[in-house]
Order: C-alpha cells, then structure tokens, then sequence
C-alpha cells in the first residue's frame, strides 16, 4: 500500500509530529514498507489458530474473599490531620 503526502500530513497531524520534507518522504517509504508488511499477514491463514487475550502464560490464582478483622472507624480517624465529625477533611481539588 503505498502512502501519499497528504495521507502522511494527516496523519502527522493527528499523531502531532512535525518534520520537514526530506524527513516526510523517508517517513512515507517507511510507513508503505510497513503497510506492505501487514497485508503480507492478511495473506496467512489463521482459521485454526485459537485467539489469544495476552502473551503471559502466567496463571492467576485466585482466593476466596473471607471476611476478617477491621479497623474501627474511631481508630480509622485518630491519625486524621483534620476531620470533620465522622470524615477526613481534604483540601479542596475541583472548583
């Protein structure tokens, strides 16, 4: 597939590049090279792979949720810098 000029400033755009326009017609060949390459794949055929959802082989291992001890509310605010009957108090972040 072969990437045209406008393609590529479009492109650049979105991806917000700039260069000039030696750099432009390098990056034209190397985006068709890449192109290329990606439909050399379409030509393969996968109808008996499996999908895959991640590269990792690693297993996870899960637990039951058990309930257990819990910090008392009181305990929860002693430490707090500033508190406001039953809450934390926090510098305010949105106006």
């Amino acid at each position: 597939m072969k990437i045209d000029t406008n393609t590529l400033k479009k492109i650049a755009h979105l991806a917000r590049l700039e260069f000039d326009q030696a750099s432009a017609e390098k990056m034209t060949q190397d985006m068709s090279q890449i192109l290329d390459w990606v439909e050399q794949l379409n030509e393969i055929d996968t109808d008996k792979v499996e999908p895959i959802t991640t590269m990792s082989s690693e297993i996870n291992v899960l637990r039951e949720d058990k309930v257990g001890e819990h910090l008392a509310h009181e305990s929860g605010l002693k430490n707090a810098p500033q508190r406001d009957s039953d809450y934390f108090r926090v510098p305010k972040v949105l106006e």
